[in-house]
């Protein structure tokens, strides 16, 4: 699987291990930085990553940063993003399986490097339901780019 990985300076130790884990899983990583624990703005980190989503660059993507709240919210913010914040194991699963997630984002101060690659493992490993779940899916889609 092509794989986007993606983190902020307070993510960049996880990113750094996840890619190494992911690679020797046999997968093909794109990092999209960074590349050193120097204080990075996670928005661009997170929307470059987002938008290699979106152009197909990468199948999915996982993005990094303290607690993993900013970057689902960036990434978000394009169009096309389904990015879901995961804790455990059964919403890594859950949010591939009824959402069709094309991202997680993780916690580094929020979840160990051992619980993080359970949860890349739980996402990557589900697939999506479709038949409901894909009605609920086209409705979420259909908000973007409309004011509240």
């Amino acid at each position: 699987m092509r794989i986007g990985i993606g983190c902020d300076h307070g993510g960049y130790e996880m990113k750094e291990e996840l890619k190494k884990r992911l690679t020797a899983a046999g997968h093909t990583v794109a990092d999209k930085g960074i590349y050193s624990v120097t204080e990075v703005d996670y928005p661009d980190i997170a929307v470059e990553t987002a938008r290699g989503v979106v152009d197909k660059e990468y199948d999915c993507a996982v993005l990094v940063c303290g607690t993993g709240i900013g970057m689902s919210i960036a990434a978000n913010k394009v169009d096309g993003i389904r990015a879901a914040l995961v804790t455990d194991t059964f919403s890594a699963r859950m949010a591939k399986e009824h959402n069709n997630a094309n991202i997680i984002t993780l916690g580094a101060r929020t979840v160990g490097i051992e619980l993080a690659w359970e949860l890349v493992n739980a996402y990557l490993g589900a697939e999506f339901l479709g038949g409901k779940h894909l009605v609920r899916v086209e409705k979420i889609m259909g908000l973007e780019g409309k004011a509240e």
